[in-house]
């Protein structure tokens, strides 16, 4: 994945599921067609088989547990993902938090099935812990920015320059996204011009009455 990446995480809204989820997914590989910027979708589970069989956008899911097949009544296995047509899965939102240990075997569980892994913190010092485990992505997210319409990039660029610094210390092939209020091509901009190889945001597409407007607007400037 060599240009840089947005992530879509629709997470739970109403808008992005069903058919919202579709209308996101077309718009973003609308965009991705004309500029060749990466754009993602991370789905709820029960859209996911549907945007991996009808687009060509990555398609993550929301979260992974790191057990196999067997009697875990309610966990979702990194296989099954896989069998479902997902690229890669978050790790660790501020969402759904984990333990280091549960982080760990949830990363192990994506790099046996040939998953992208995105581990998302919410500072510095996590930052550099989560890279340390040699991850594909970190996913810098401020959890009291997510969902404030405050953007982390205007907000607190120290945090993203800082954890862009701390994660390459500790693994120079990891990659940084920058998440918590990402609304336009001015954010996406910054990140970039910060270190970071793209972007995750979640409510300023999923919301929106035009994504593909919103989705044209953030890389806009890259």
């Amino acid at each position: 994945m060599d240009s840089p990446f947005i992530l879509i995480n629709c997470k739970t809204y109403r808008e992005g599921t069903g058919y919202g989820a579709d209308r996101i997914a077309r718009a973003a590989q609308a965009v991705m067609e004309d500029t060749g910027v990466t754009i993602g979708i991370a789905p709820s589970y029960t859209d996911l088989r549907k945007m991996a069989k009808h687009y060509s956008i990555p398609v993550f899911a929301q979260h992974i547990d790191g057990v196999g097949a067997g009697g875990y009544t309610g966990h979702t296995p990194a296989y099954m993902i896989k069998m479902e047509g997902a690229a890669g899965s978050l790790i660790n939102h501020s969402e759904r938090r984990l333990t280091l240990a549960d982080i760990e075997a949830s990363l192990t569980a994506a790099e046996e099935e040939g998953l992208t892994s995105v581990i998302c913190t919410n500072n510095i010092r996590t930052t550099a812990a989560a890279a340390a485990l040699g991850p594909d992505f970190v996913a810098i997210e401020p959890p009291e920015l997510i969902g404030s319409g405050i953007s982390v990039a205007q907000a607190d660029p120290e945090i993203i320059a800082g954890s862009v610094q701390a994660a390459l210390k500790q693994n120079s092939e990891v990659k940084v996204l920058a998440g918590a209020g990402i609304q336009s091509g001015d954010c996406v901009r910054i990140s970039l011009d910060l270190g970071c190889r793209g972007v995750l945001l979640a409510s300023s597409v999923v919301k929106a009455d035009d994504p593909e407007s919103v989705l044209r607007d953030l890389v806009s400037k890259i």
